[in-house]
């Protein structure tokens, strides 16, 4: 608890007012990468408490701002509820499951506009058992399913950013990312804790997305 209390980024977070200190995680990938551009449409994956919808709805706002015009559509899921972010659709639902995968395409808009999206973020993580073979089958289905979506709504130019963890299985989601992008990237941002094995795996420009 006094490690978390005298964070640096947590500290950050309470000054800039966002939820959490996850949105200096986003920032960093993004700085690095270049990904979010104004009037692009993203997807925000296991988004509550909303760290990472704040730093998007702030980077599609023309003056930054938390509030106020919006350059872009941010739609938001999580199995956990959220409290609302203005100009942010948010979606209450497991992503496992087919009712909340309709509610997400819904929102999105009808399938014959084709591939919508810009950027596909995902922070989702499974409740970790500690039994690590069952853990990574957990960690690789989730990362699997944000692929899946991706894969039908990316455009040709756009982008993937999940949330992995080093130990069994993360060498054949590379592989994965490998196959369905044409560029990919390991990064470890400095927000990440340094005793924490995640990793966020970036995906640029899907293979089939010009099929």
């Amino acid at each position: 608890m006094n490690d978390h209390v005298n964070d640096t980024y947590v500290k950050l977070a309470k000054k800039d007012g966002y939820r959490a200190r996850a949105a200096y995680k986003l920032k960093e990938i993004d700085e690095t990468l270049h990904l979010i551009k104004p009037g692009d449409c993203v997807v925000d994956l296991g988004s509550a408490p909303g760290a990472w919808s704040q730093y998007l709805r702030r980077k599609l706002s023309p003056q930054g701002a938390a509030i106020g015009q919006l350059d872009g559509v941010i739609v938001a899921m999580d199995i956990l509820p959220m409290d609302p972010i203005e100009g942010v659709v948010f979606i209450q639902g497991d992503f496992r499951e087919e009712a909340t995968l309709v509610a997400l395409n819904d929102a999105l808009g009808p399938k014959s506009a084709g591939h919508l999206v810009d950027l596909v973020v995902s922070d989702m993580a499974p409740n970790l058992s500690g039994i690590e073979t069952v853990d990574a089958a957990r960690i690789s289905l989730l990362v699997e399913l944000a692929m899946e979506f991706s894969a039908l709504h990316l455009k040709p130019q756009g982008a993937l950013v999940a949330k992995v963890f080093h130990g069994s299985g993360y060498n054949e989601l590379v592989k994965l990312f490998k196959t369905h992008f044409k560029v990919v990237k390991a990064i470890k941002p400095k927000a990440s804790r340094d005793k924490s094995s995640e990793t966020f795996l970036v995906g640029m420009g899907p293979k089939n997305a010009s099929q």
